[in-house]
């Protein structure tokens, strides 16, 4: 998502690039082009003429900071701008009330049921809530059936609904059981339909009445673009919704949505839904997505995905090993299986500043997720001895390796090769393990936010990035240990002639 509007607004950014000032000309000729983007994007038009109305007003007031050029300048106000737009500070729910209800409200299909079952596991997790599910769509069985195999999933309680009981009921007597039960947190999937009718709007508005839930979040599929802004309008109107969950944001929808929501109804959106696995909602940061448009990365949402999936003490063990130069395929293989779970590794790049650009560039050269399929193949192939001792491989070991992974014996030998270099490295970098380390017990890290995040490598290595400085353990990366491009055989010899026939030739000229 917003891959479109984040390249046109580069684009257009880069035209400024050679302005010596802002001017009106300039100013009115770059916002024509925000304008087109975010029209493109499928942003609400008259939130696109109140956006581009205050940027022109903001760039041509006296603002402009000594310092900033004026491509500088303009994405300093546009960011700001986009913040204000996306909703400002990131709002989140009202997690003090006991028992906390949630009512989930939305059209059909658009993910109230899956979203019901996120956010049970997101609150246990993040805040310790006892949840309790409550299928309340008696019109779609199915939704009952989806309900109570989530709740087996996360292994919580769910109401018994069948077909034939009546939703307000189903929900009255729900928080009875909830309490008995001394669950906390009490979620009630409502129904939906695939457009607004009077017969729905009456049943929830009974519902909100009779049970009071502290937050009412319409669910929306962020790939329906501005009809689910008109939606959100509708539900707002009849039942004031507290809050907006986009789902699917993880498609190649344009972000109309997110980008038009808040202006248009007044209510933020406080989650979304990122893939189709129950750990995959997030919170929404306004901040942070609007990062993400104008191609700076989101390393605070990075950060926050390692810390949930990687135990600190457990990072300070490997930090050990790795200073010690004790790591192994082992240990490899585990920290490549839990990098696989922060998300795709594509998505997990483009939170890096700058990744999304080098990804561009290098086009079709660059397969992480394979080259990581890969990898996980040929060590799966080893036996324990040989992922702990990785020195016992030797020529026959690599044919039956490479056999039972389905890879040739050149890419077994390159991997083996990239695993010796990446541990020199990592070795120097942790420096017998005496460096600083970091929140992570890992050291201080150049570039990564000074120790704040585990470095990739750490995690797993990235392979099938071949040409990429500074990012060793990758296929087509000789390095040296300290990240020293190493030298062929034959260029070594070459270079070593050349030195004898220079210092043979300076002790003829000193005997003469």
């Amino acid at each position: 998502m917003f891959e479109s509007l984040q390249e046109r607004l580069g684009n257009t950014f880069s035209k400024f690039s050679g302005q010596k000032t802002l001017d009106e000309n300039n100013i009115k000729e770059g916002l024509r082009e925000v304008r087109l983007a975010l029209l493109e994007a499928d942003v609400n038009f008259k939130v696109v003429k109140q956006f581009v109305d205050q940027v022109k007003e903001r760039a041509l007031g006296d603002e402009v900071m000594k310092g900033l050029d004026p491509g500088q300048q303009i994405i300093k106000i546009v960011n700001e701008e986009l913040i204000e737009l996306l909703g400002g500070e990131q709002q989140g729910l009202d997690i003090k009330a006991k028992p906390l209800k949630l009512m989930m409200v939305g059209l059909q299909g658009s993910g109230k049921t899956t979203s019901s079952g996120k956010l049970a596991m997101f609150l246990r997790k993040q805040h310790g809530k006892k949840p309790y599910l409550v299928p309340a769509d008696v019109y779609r069985p199915a939704a009952i059936d989806q309900l109570n195999t989530l709740a087996r999933q996360l292994d919580v309680p769910v109401y018994p609904s069948t077909t034939d009981m009546n939703p307000v009921d189903i929900c009255k007597d729900a928080l009875v059981k909830a309490e008995e039960l001394g669950c906390d947190l009490i979620l009630f999937d409502t129904a939906g339909r695939l457009h607004i009718d009077e017969e729905l709007m009456g049943e929830l508005v009974n519902i909100k009445k009779e049970c009071q839930p502290q937050e009412i979040l319409f669910v929306a599929d962020a790939m329906t673009g501005q009809d689910a802004v008109t939606v959100a309008e509708s539900f707002n109107q009849k039942l004031e919704i507290s809050g907006v969950i986009l789902t699917k944001m993880d498609g190649d929808a344009r972000g109309g949505a997110a980008l038009s929501i808040k202006t248009v109804t007044g209510k933020s959106v406080k989650f979304v839904g990122v893939g189709e696995k129950l750990s995959e909602l997030e919170l929404f940061h306004p901040d942070r997505i609007a990062s993400r448009i104008l191609g700076m990365g989101d390393m605070m949402t990075l950060i926050e995905k390692a810390q949930g999936e990687i135990d600190e003490e457990e990072a300070k063990v490997m930090a050990e090993k790795m200073a010690k130069a004790e790591f192994d395929f082992e240990d490899f293989l585990g920290h490549m299986r839990k990098l696989k779970k922060l998300g795709s590794m594509e998505g997990l790049l483009k939170m890096i500043p700058g990744m999304g650009n080098i990804m561009k560039q290098m086009g079709d050269n660059v397969m992480p997720e394979d080259e990581m399929k890969r990898t996980e193949a040929i060590i799966s192939s080893m036996t324990l001895k040989e992922r702990r001792q990785p020195k016992l491989i030797n020529a026959s070991r690599k044919e039956r390796i490479a056999k039972g992974s389905g890879v040739k014996v050149a890419d077994v030998n390159s991997l083996i090769k990239n695993f010796k270099q990446m541990s020199k490295v990592m070795q120097s970098m942790m420096g017998g393990g005496k460096k600083k380390k970091g929140k992570f017990g890992l050291p201080n890290l150049p570039g990564l936010g000074g120790g704040k995040m585990p470095d990739m490598d750490a995690l797993g290595g990235m392979g099938g990035m071949p040409g990429m400085p500074g990012m060793p353990g990758m296929p087509g990366m000789d390095m040296e240990e300290g990240g020293k491009r190493s030298l062929s055989k034959k260029t070594l010899k070459a270079r070593n002639k050349k030195k004898l026939n220079k210092k043979s030739k300076k002790k003829k000229k000193k005997k003469k």
